[in-house]
């Protein structure tokens, strides 16, 4: 297993996120037991579309009780790429943990430009605020999550509860937010993205930065210490950000850990990287006050 986790890893830095390394981390899902509804939609847009992730059912009946909180997951691919069926890995990793988990798709560029993929995501929030109870989850009790070009989606929902109070989401329900390798301070530097992020919006819109205060839920954030792709510095300064304003917040950084690795510690292949999903998982415990994975 761990000679598969490294070929994982390095399939994923030579070519990227390709169909064979999803291939490769989302094999053993099939056979983890958990439950998956795909495909529902949260808007009218073929891109407004999710997937569920149920944990196991209790032994006994189950009753308002044992809902469980709801991770909800963005994707990266710097708003240009991604779909939800690719991160399988992702929603049963969570699952087992005892989390509802859902993941959204969004809409990208070209389709749209910024803030439009921002305004789906909290579109699905106030979906998942809505249906949660119907698949065994706490409507009042969600986590936003995500990496990369995702944990700036899940980070500006958070943070910024204009997005979330535009779609009819009660910003109070979110009470925990874990960002992977995310590009908080965004500084577009590329043709693609000066054209994603543009006139009338500047810096201050579309950086997470600014939106820090005492009012964000408790936050950890994940940084691979020999990411190119994404600073560091995004993650550093974010939480400093936060603790200025007297927020709760945890970092963990991982030495010699790239940009993709903290995705690729998530899949059963690739655990050996990084201890990424126990320590969401401590922290998650923590933050709680519950075990749900013995329930």
């Amino acid at each position: 297993m761990a000679a598969l986790g490294g070929a994982l890893v390095m399939t994923w830095m030579l070519s990227g996120c390709t169909t064979i390394a999803f291939g490769v981390a989302n094999l053993p899902t099939h056979f983890s037991g958990i439950k998956r509804d795909a495909g529902i939609s949260y808007g009218a847009d073929p891109r407004q579309r999710l997937d569920v992730y149920r944990p196991a059912a209790p032994a006994a009946p189950a009753t308002a009780a044992d809902a469980r909180p709801v991770i909800v997951f963005w994707y990266g691919g710097s708003w240009d790429d991604g779909k939800r069926q690719d991160y399988r890995f992702v929603g049963v990793a969570l699952a087992r943990l005892g989390y509802l988990t859902v993941i959204p798709d969004y809409r990208l560029y070209p389709q749209v430009r910024f803030p439009l993929f921002l305004d789906d995501g909290a579109q699905a929030v106030a979906w998942v605020q809505q249906h949660a109870a119907e698949y065994g989850g706490d409507p009042k009790r969600l986590v936003l999550m995500g990496h990369s070009a995702g944990a700036h989606m899940a980070a500006m929902l958070a943070l910024n509860r204009h997005y979330l109070d535009a779609a009819g989401a009660d910003p109070k329900r979110i009470i925990a937010l874990i960002g992977l390798s995310g590009p908080y301070g965004l500084t577009p530097n590329t043709p693609t993205l000066n054209d994603i992020f543009r006139a009338p919006f500047t810096p201050h819109d579309w950086q997470v930065l600014p939106y820090a205060s005492s009012q964000a839920p408790p936050t950890l954030l994940l940084h691979g210490g020999a990411d190119r792709l994404v600073w560091v510095s995004n993650t550093e300064d974010l939480a400093a950000a936060l603790r200025a304003q007297g927020a709760a917040v945890e970092t963990r950084i991982y030495p010699d850990r790239g940009h993709i690795d903290l995705l690729a510690a998530i899949s059963l292949p690739g655990r050996r990287r990084a201890p990424v999903l126990a320590d969401i998982a401590t922290f998650l415990r923590t933050t709680l006050g519950v075990s749900l994975a013995r329930r």
